[in-house]
């Protein structure tokens, strides 16, 4: 007498369909990291543009304190800080500002300058209204500084 022993497997078809749905699976994981590695791109590109602007903000903000004359050439676009001691330059271009070794990638809408209160496009300032284009949510950056007596008195005002 021969004793046939069936061995328990999985039937082809249900091997097909288990592949089915893993693949399944494996395609949904993949499309869901696909989205979650552009969204953490886009959180960090903004990350990026915000860090970038609060840099240019502090730079700004102690060079304005640090220095006694501001002047703003508007020819060259360029701003200079000055002291008995030290100066030191921005470059205002196209896509950006520039201060060695710094570059600020911003673009910028607007530029409004302005001395004792006016509005001045040349020559001494004290104040410095920035703002940024669309990409940068039209942020706004306002530095200002006081003026002490000695600014009066170098200046003949």
């Amino acid at each position: 007498m021969s004793i046939h022993k069936r061995i328990q497997a999985f039937t082809v078809s249900e091997m097909v369909v288990v592949l089915i749905i893993t693949s399944i699976v494996v395609g949904l994981a993949f499309s869901v990291l696909n989205l979650v590695q552009k969204h953490m791109m886009g959180i960090q590109q903004n990350f990026n543009k915000k860090a970038t602007f609060q840099k240019l903000e502090q730079v700004l903000y102690l060079d304005f304190n640090r220095y006694p004359d501001i002047e703003f050439d508007a020819f060259e676009e360029k701003l200079t800080f000055k002291s008995d001691i030290d100066s030191t330059t921005y470059w205002f271009k196209e896509n950006g500002i520039i201060k060695e070794p710094d570059t600020f990638n911003i673009l910028w809408h607007n530029k409004d300058l302005f001395f004792k209160g006016s509005k001045v496009s040349n020559g001494n300032i004290d104040a410095l209204k920035l703002t940024a284009s669309k990409e940068n949510k039209h942020r706004t950056l306002f530095i200002f500084k006081t003026n002490d007596a000695t600014h009066f008195i170098n200046h003949g005002i």
